[in-house]
């Protein structure tokens, strides 16, 4: 049996869901942390300065990218196992709440 890259692009998914569920975990833990430090009298530079923890704007940068990363190999695998099933990409489109024109280069991607 072939291999079914949607299928493949969800468990990646998955993975990222996981990784950013630990990076979830840290942003918080790291908003406790601020808030009693700073709660202390201690400077958003002595924060960030002495601290070897990363910084929540790295943990979100990290988070977005890797989603956005993962969701575009799902989009582009998810168009094209559904046009393999005839769906036309004016279905695809409307389903997927974007134009012709972006499911024909989803497909063109995944072709690539």
């Amino acid at each position: 049996m072939a291999e079914d890259e949607f299928l493949t692009a969800l468990i990646t998914l998955e993975d990222v869901l996981a990784e950013n569920g630990r990076r979830a975990s840290l942003i918080k833990k790291r908003i406790a942390q601020l808030r009693r430090l700073r709660s202390k009298g201690a400077s958003y530079t002595e924060l960030v300065s002495g601290d070897d923890t990363p910084l929540i704007v790295q943990l979100l940068s990290e988070s977005s990218k890797a989603l956005d990363t993962s969701g575009a190999i799902v989009r582009r695998a998810e168009a094209q196992a559904l046009h393999a099933e005839g769906m036309t990409m004016e279905q695809i489109a409307e389903r997927f709440g974007v134009t012709r024109q972006r499911v024909s280069a989803l497909l063109r991607k995944a072709r690539e």
